[in-house]
């Protein structure tokens, strides 16, 4: 059975996804477990006072950072 091969006749622009496509942004509050959950740690005191201390420095662009 012959496997569909992608169309290399579009240019590259038609398959790259817009940047406002790409930010987890949501306009809500992110939480410091929000925080640690989104770096792939565990969610642990330590890394909770982690995530506080980033948020309050950096605030929700703290997300953004590991999110983009």
């Amino acid at each position: 059975m012959p496997m569909s091969q992608p169309d290399a006749s579009g240019s590259s622009e038609d398959r790259v996804t817009p940047d406002d496509l790409l930010h987890t942004r949501t306009g809500t509050e992110v939480s410091p477990e929000d925080l640690v959950l989104a770096s792939g740690k565990d969610v642990t005191p330590r890394s909770l006072e982690w995530a506080r201390h980033k948020l309050e420095t950096e605030g929700p662009a703290a997300m953004e950072k590991l999110l983009p």
